[in-house]
């Protein structure tokens, strides 16, 4: 037997425990729970199979509206605000000294945190009494800025997503610097040599090089932000009056709460076919971007 022959065959053995494991508890539920949002079920007893009454149920739910637009606005902010503030720091720590490592610790260190931890640190400082940001307000004589930050809902979204950006800036910023060491010593000494520098290196030659790692890094973005669950529970618990509700939150609260399982398994299946959506969209968008 050819020595690549025997190769591909370790591999493929070596695998098949992993890809077991993710196949029984992560791709069966998933169809699992798909079937199940055709009945109607309260987690234990007889299931009733109701066809598509989950679904017209949530596509009348004002609620669940709320909570895709607000997942909506938390993907915008999340491919906004993580992306090119990790690319710009990769590029900027992309030396290995001393203080780019350091950098590189202290933007990572959040991700090490529990995001319950992270989600009660920034309800402190949210506090509309006590809390840093108001005070910080006040000494800066913008008294007028001051608000309850978790509470009013103009603003409270926005409020919700820079702690969910300043936990995920992190791995982000470990990728691009993985993808920025993979380009050849060569190409930056040949754009030396040509005079190209600043932008115009960054333009033509470094974005191009790492663009396959944006593209991935954008649906990490898209998927990790409808996923987008414990943050909100802590600091706001989907309220005040459902103004914060996430599709995750939304699921969980119509689920566990109510034992309407047939029904949350309906919400998740949607939740899924969203975040398809949105990671398509990607693909045809940056695959014209690329070409």
């Amino acid at each position: 037997m050819p020595t690549a022959m025997r190769s591909k065959g370790f591999i493929a053995i070596a695998l098949l425990p992993a890809l077991l494991l993710f196949l029984i508890f992560v791709i069966i539920p998933v169809f699992w729970s798909a079937y199940y949002g055709f009945f109607s079920w309260k987690g234990f007893g007889e299931a009733t199979f109701i066809g598509l009454d989950n679904y017209k149920e949530m596509f009348k739910d004002p609620i669940f509206w709320r909570a895709l637009r607000n997942n909506l606005i938390l993907v915008v902010s999340s491919i906004i605000g993580q992306v090119p503030i990790a690319l710009v720091l990769a590029i900027v720590l992309f030396k290995n000294s001393f203080f780019s490592r350091f950098i590189r610790s202290a933007v990572f260190m959040p991700m090490v945190l529990s995001t319950v931890v992270v989600g009660l640190i920034w309800g402190y400082i949210y506090h509309p009494q006590f809390g840093i940001a108001n005070h910080v307000l006040e000494m800066l004589g913008l008294e007028s800025w001051t608000r309850a930050w978790l509470s009013d809902p103009k603003v409270n979204m926005l409020a919700i997503s820079i702690p969910i950006n300043w936990a995920n800036v992190g791995p982000y910023l470990v990728i691009f610097i993985a993808a920025l060491q993979n380009i050849s010593p060569e190409i930056h000494d040949a754009a030396k040599i040509d005079g190209s520098s600043g932008w115009n290196k960054l333009k033509n030659i470094t974005l191009p090089m790492i663009w396959s790692t944006v593209v991935v890094t954008i649906v990490l973005c898209i998927s990790g932000s409808l996923k987008a669950f414990d943050h909100v529970i802590v600091m706001t618990g989907g309220g005040p009056a459902q103004s914060t509700e996430l599709l995750a939150t939304y699921m969980y609260n119509s689920t566990f709460s109510v034992y309407r399982y047939g029904y949350g398994s309906a919400v998740s299946t949607m939740i899924m076919i969203v975040s398809a959506i949105l990671i398509a969209i990607n693909y045809f968008a940056t695959r014209r971007k690329s070409s």
